[in-house]
């Protein structure tokens, strides 16, 4: 006797339906989507606070939908489009089909979906008893004169910067980098490893639903260290020479890894949405970065006056680049700071502030000097969000090109603040203590001699 019995006859039973559940649910849901034709299968040129119709033809009405129900146009995401009239009239055409047609608003930069829904007029809920398949919207900005000024600007400074690299380039510095790794391995290790990590969590913890912002935060992370890194390292105390050494190096690597990162776990953001991976774009941006640090090499090789006269201003050229791009894009996108929400916060200070720590435990793990210490957590948590903002620009299509942004100006706005607080902290402690020896040397001072005893 089978050792089920009888549960082996209910399970043959089960096994037998299964194929007629399958079957009856495929059924269903297309008897719940409902044959609709749209004038357009998607808009994709919808700018902002413009309107566009579209219209509507449905063969599959009787007079029982006409009179006993309601046909309403859905938005998907209403901050991004929205249409009028809500609820449609439908006229009969001679060819038997039913028309009627809305208009839709592009209300922000995005991405969502309109579709058609039927309910019952008595309905509270207005659940959809059919429903169309969705047509994409795609609301974009329209473009201006401000825009191809600020890209074309970004192009030339950023170029100009990496020729300024190519000029300070040490080659002997990079040689004993080799020899002795242990800090710029560190570095790399923390900003080429952890921060994309980091980055990707953070853009999932905070934006599970909201590709763009997540790509934005991501391409932040995979970017090299910034040149304000070095002055933060030198108002620090830490070692420059290092900072100097572990930027070149980090700048370096970005060549291959911001490649190497976007086509692996960047894919993973690329598959949640409308955007796909930009992967000539990727490459022919990388290879345009290393022209400008070549072209600059060869002027440090061959034309040593002009390239001492380039070194001196990359510092401040530098801080001057990140600054520039970060106020030339909030500017040209100050309608984006409708997407500065407590999550968009949180992220710009999240991520510097978590690269500092992450260098900070690695270099005190590793038992380095506390200049040295200072100079990697700085290198670690100082992103070069100039190149990331020129890698959106260039690299996406409208408007997740404009999107993007939020975040590598988020996190430029956020990352000086922790060092910011630590420096003044340093220069009040300083300031206490200088007041201190003061004091206690003005008392040293005014302490009158004892006299000589008689006895």
């Amino acid at each position: 006797m089978c050792p089920l019995w009888p549960l082996h006859i209910v399970l043959m039973y089960l096994i037998a339906l299964c194929p007629l559940w399958f079957v009856a649910c495929q059924i269903a849901s297309k008897a719940a989507t409902w044959g609709v034709q749209f004038s357009s299968s998607e808009l994709e040129s919808l700018f902002m606070y413009q309107k566009q119709q579209v219209g509507v033809s449905v063969d599959q009405l009787t007079q029982d939908d006409l009179d006993n129900r309601v046909i309403r146009a859905l938005v998907n995401n209403p901050d991004i489009a929205s249409v009028s009239p809500s609820e449609l009239v439908f006229r009969k055409e001679p060819g038997g089909l039913w028309s009627s047609a809305f208009t839709v608003s592009g209300d922000f930069l995005g991405y969502t979906s309109i579709k058609l829904c039927m309910s019952e007029k008595r309905d509270a809920e207005q659940k959809c008893l059919k429903e169309s398949k969705p047509i994409d919207v795609t609301v974009k900005r329209k473009p201006a004169v401000i825009d191809k000024i600020f890209t074309y600007s970004v192009i030339v400074l950023v170029s100009i910067i990496f020729i300024n690299f190519g000029c300070a380039l040490d080659v002997n510095s990079l040689k004993q980098a080799i020899m002795k790794p242990i800090g710029p391995v560190i570095g790399l290790l923390s900003h080429f490893l952890f921060l994309p990590l980091l980055s990707y969590g953070l853009g999932e913890l905070l934006f599970p639903d909201n590709q763009q912002l997540r790509l934005g935060l991501f391409f932040t992370g995979i970017s090299p260290a910034g040149g304000a890194s070095n002055i933060w390292t030198y108002s620090l105390g830490g070692n420059l020479n290092l900072s100097v050494t572990m930027t070149a190096v980090s700048t370096l690597a970005s060549f291959g890894l911001i490649p190497l990162w976007v086509f692996t776990l960047g894919q993973a953001i690329f598959k949640g949405g409308p955007i796909g991976v930009p992967y000539s774009k990727i490459m022919t941006s990388a290879v345009g970065l290393v022209v400008p640090l070549a072209i600059g090499y060869v002027i440090q090789v061959y034309c040593k006056r002009l390239s001492n006269i380039m070194v001196r201003i990359l510092k401040p050229f530098s801080a001057l680049l990140i600054v520039f791009i970060v106020l030339f894009a909030t500017i040209t996108n100050f309608y984006l700071f409708k997407l500065f929400t407590w999550e968009i916060v949180v992220a710009g200070i999240g991520l510097p502030l978590l690269g500092y720590l992450a260098g900070l435990l690695l270099a005190l793990a590793l038992k380095q000097k506390p200049e040295d210490v200072t100079a990697i957590s700085i290198e670690t948590g100082v992103q070069n969000t100039g190149i990331a903002i020129f890698l959106l620009k260039f690299c996406l299509p409208q408007p997740a090109a404009d999107i993007t942004t939020v975040a590598p100006v988020a996190v430029a706005l956020m990352t000086p603040l922790p060092l910011l607080m630590l420096l003044m902290w340093k220069r009040c402690r300083g300031a206490s203590n200088t007041k201190k020896e003061i004091l206690v040397e003005e008392g040293h001072h005014s302490t009158p001699p004892l006299l000589p005893s008689k006895y």
